[in-house]
């Protein structure tokens, strides 16, 4: 038992003017060098150009946007015996919420474009529609996930790990590798191609 007492929960405070923790969780991941005043500005610009494009309510399509890129499941490296294995495990809301806006932020600094402010939005209303580069780092992890879910049992020799081998056949055999959802009776792979 630690000595020490135990960490307190932070809790994310929210922006300004859209009163949403989204919103500053996204400025505090794309801040660069201190500069605060810029991500806050990079971010608004964003948003005014997403209610020009679609026409919907811009915080509306950043929940989409992340709801769509978060991952339910990811693979961790383990070593084992000299070897290391990607060993899949189960990711949290706020971990998965972590890497969707480290995705998006990673996709639309790649896209080609005139700013920053242009590159996000076109990025977040791709993702909401459901394609975009950070749409293809999901389904990429999935994959990972399903192509190694044999080396599940590595994880650990908990209780839990029982439930995360049925958690894990049931999160395979309820998708495709891509995310669509088909019935049990199909094989799941014959239904992707």
């Amino acid at each position: 038992m630690s000595r020490r007492g135990t960490a307190e929960e932070k809790t994310a405070k929210s922006d300004p003017i859209f009163r949403n923790r989204l919103v500053n969780m996204l400025v505090n991941r794309i801040l660069k060098h201190g500069k605060k005043s810029l991500a806050y500005q990079i971010i608004y610009r964003a948003m005014k150009k997403i209610q020009q494009k679609t026409e919907t309510n811009p915080l509306s399509v950043l929940r989409q946007a992340i709801r769509g890129v978060t991952p339910d499941i990811a693979v961790k490296a383990r070593r084992v015996g000299g070897s290391t294995h990607q060993v899949p495990i189960e990711i949290g809301s706020t971990q998965g919420k972590a890497l969707a806006i480290r995705w998006l932020l990673g996709a639309s600094r790649k896209r080609p474009g005139r700013n920053m402010a242009f590159k996000l939005s076109s990025e977040l209303v791709d993702a909401a529609k459901g394609s975009g580069d950070a749409i293809r780092k999901k389904e990429e992890t999935h994959r990972m996930a399903e192509a190694n879910r044999n080396h599940s049992h590595l994880l650990s020799a908990s209780n839990n790990q029982h439930n995360f081998d049925q958690y894990l056949d049931s999160f395979f055999d309820s998708k495709c590798w891509f995310g669509s959802y088909i019935p049990r009776s199909d094989c799941w792979l014959s239904a992707c191609v």
